[in-house]
């Protein structure tokens, strides 16, 4: 029993509420999933005591709560509500979120150890990481390299607990789509980025009956059956148009990695979302490369609108070469006992293999300095080169673009200048902040770091960033803002095409209603004496007494008073034009006489 005091009636007494399950309600009957027309009657219109205000709220506690359920954001996980704990603790003993345990990957764990002196490179698994984990770091290692390619949540809880990672750069872990930036923790720093990379789309799905696939060494070979006829022409006309179109997105999460390899959907088995969505490509330009899921640039942005990804896509200005942007986020850790912890997606080996190839030999400055910072600036390095050939790809494109506008400018261009437009949009919208993360990490002090960490303590070290990654990462910040400088002026020259196609367009109308105009002109007269001469008069001696020369006698003075008439205004201003274009030619000609004579006479 509670009590409740209405303060809005005079000498109110308190009332007696039962909180006990309601006669008029059921009490296995869940309020927040009736609708508002639920034929649960919750007080009859016989009654006539007036309803208390307890019991109105709970009338309207469902409304509120399934709109609230409606616009719950689906990358969060379906057990996300408002002002939950923010942040994903590995090293807790309560239960964590669905998002988090359900994501399980087979991962390929690389793990470099180094010094100027030598270095060591193994190559790990899920099974194999906790027994290495378990085993001390070597005294001779300068700096370790843990490189994991997959997100698996056995994976990130091991790693995060051993080195203490901050669970809100944890929860950023999880969240495929953050900003870029950077964020200083006590004893390590979290960093995260997108890497784009150019990609080839995998063709199978348009395969059709008359064409032959099989596996083999590289992955892909394919064999087309020689057929003859109209039929089989026909069909292979078809397949290559159908080769131009983008891969279809797969249904699901859980499709980005087969089974085979243990990946399960943190979301279920929803339905996928378009911006989630991932395509089967070979994870470089080249055919030979292996085939694997990624995530395009339409989809990284795209949002919940399907058909307009589907279209952006079929439309993109690298379509017809079966080309696309890779899009997939990269996390870096920066830990203060000299060790780096990266997380890819998928593209871990485009990034790994040239620096494991730079660590072994001693000459270069990344082993000689055996610096995590180096590292870190060695993986962003790799991630903006991986960005160059998307950049040239575009370049190339709108060359095309601009060829086909200046040789037979189409109403239908302006399509394909929009959708190149909008992707170098989205593409320089990634590599853009990249320049302020590179200068955060440069501008770095190396004073410990206010926030206590996982476990309470202060903070014993902080991170450091040496002088020779600062000067190198000057070098990175050099490229981006090279590359967004191209990108930038191909937005402007694919903007000024679009302006010269309707430039054009408005030309071409005005030339065509500028030959009408004359033709009405020079026939105006001729119309208005063919119907003088066609009216039927009675008498009308100058039709009956002469013949049809007389006809043009009339129409040729008339006709040319009129034309000249109302072609006086274009006659005059060409006239002044060929006038004053004259006087220039002949200005021109006599400077260059005197300029010819003056010569000479220096020559003498």
């Amino acid at each position: 029993m509670s009590e409740a005091r209405d303060y809005g009636l005079d000498g109110a007494t308190p009332v007696q509420l039962n909180t006990s399950p309601s006669p008029m309600r059921p009490p296995h009957i869940d309020l927040e999933a009736q609708s508002p027309r639920s034929p649960i009657q919750f007080q009859r219109k016989e009654d006539k005591h007036p309803i208390s205000p307890t019991e109105s709220v709970r009338c309207r506690r469902p409304n509120r709560s399934n709109t609230a359920k409606t616009y719950k954001p689906e990358v969060r996980g379906r057990d996300w509500h408002p002002g939950q704990e923010p942040g994903i603790d590995p090293s807790a003993t309560h239960p964590h979120s669905p998002l988090a345990t359900n994501l399980r990957a087979q991962c390929d764990i690389t793990v470099v150890d180094f010094s100027e002196d030598d270095i060591r490179v193994q190559h790990l698994d899920n099974e194999t990481l906790p027994s290495f984990m378990d085993m001390p770091r070597p005294a001779w290692a300068a700096c370790r390299w843990i490189n994991v390619n997959g997100l698996s949540w056995d994976v990130i809880k091991l790693l995060g607990s051993d080195k203490h990672l901050h669970r809100l750069a944890i929860e950023d872990l999880l969240n495929p789509r953050n900003r870029t930036k950077a964020d200083w923790y006590s004893d390590h720093t979290y960093i995260v980025l997108p890497l784009q990379k150019l990609i080839h789309f995998h063709s199978d799905t348009h395969c059709d009956s008359d064409c032959e696939e099989w596996d083999s060494d590289d992955g892909m070979t394919r064999k087309r059956k020689q057929e003859k006829g109209i039929i089989s022409s026909f069909r292979r006309k078809k397949n290559e148009k159908n080769t131009k179109e983008p891969p279809k997105p797969l249904d699901s999460a859980a499709e980005m990695h087969t089974h085979s390899n243990g990946y399960v959907d943190p979301f279920g088995n929803r339905s996928t979302d378009a911006g989630n969505g991932f395509v089967k490509a070979h994870s470089s330009p080249i055919m030979d490369a292996p085939v694997t899921n990624v995530r395009t640039l339409q989809r990284y942005h795209g949002g919940p609108n399907e058909e307009r990804i589907d279209f952006m896509e079929k439309h993109s200005a690298l379509a017809s070469k079966s080309l696309g942007v890779g899009v997939e986020q990269v996390s870096i850790f920066l830990i203060s006992d000299n060790t780096v912890i990266s997380f890819f997606e998928s593209s871990a080996q485009d990034v790994e293999s040239p620096i494991i190839t730079r660590l072994s030999s001693r000459e270069t400055i990344l082993r000689r300095t055996a610096d995590a910072s180096m590292i870190t600036q060695a993986i962003i390095d790799a991630i903006i080169d991986l960005a160059i050939p998307v950049a040239e790809a575009y370049q190339d494109a709108i060359g095309e673009l601009e060829l086909n506008v200046l040789t037979e400018a189409d109403i239908s261009h302006t399509t394909s200048l929009y959708v190149l437009t909008s992707e170098v949009v989205q593409f320089k919208s990634n590599l853009s902040p990249i320049v302020n993360l590179v200068n955060a990490v440069r501008d770095h002090k190396s004073d410990p770091v206010a926030t206590p960490g996982l476990n309470g303590k202060p903070p014993k070290s902080s991170i450091t960033i040496s002088p020779v990654t600062q000067v190198y990462l000057g070098d990175v910040e050099d490229h981006i803002i090279l590359v967004a400088d191209g990108l930038g002026q191909m937005t402007h020259a694919a903007d000024n095409m679009i302006d010269l196609i309707f430039n054009k367009n408005g030309a071409r109308q005005n030339e065509t209603m500028k030959q009408l105009t004359v033709v009405t002109i020079l026939f105006l007269p001729l119309t208005f004496l063919t119907g003088y001469f066609g009216m039927n008069f009675i008498n009308f001696t100058g039709a009956h007494n002469h013949g049809d020369g007389y006809f043009w006698e009339i129409a040729a003075p008339v006709s040319f008073v009129v034309t000249i008439y109302l072609m006086r205004n274009f006659i005059r201003h060409q006239f002044i034009r060929k006038m004053q274009r004259r006087g220039i030619n002949q200005s021109r000609k006599k400077r260059q006489a005197k300029q010819e004579y003056e010569t000479k006479q220096k020559r003498h």
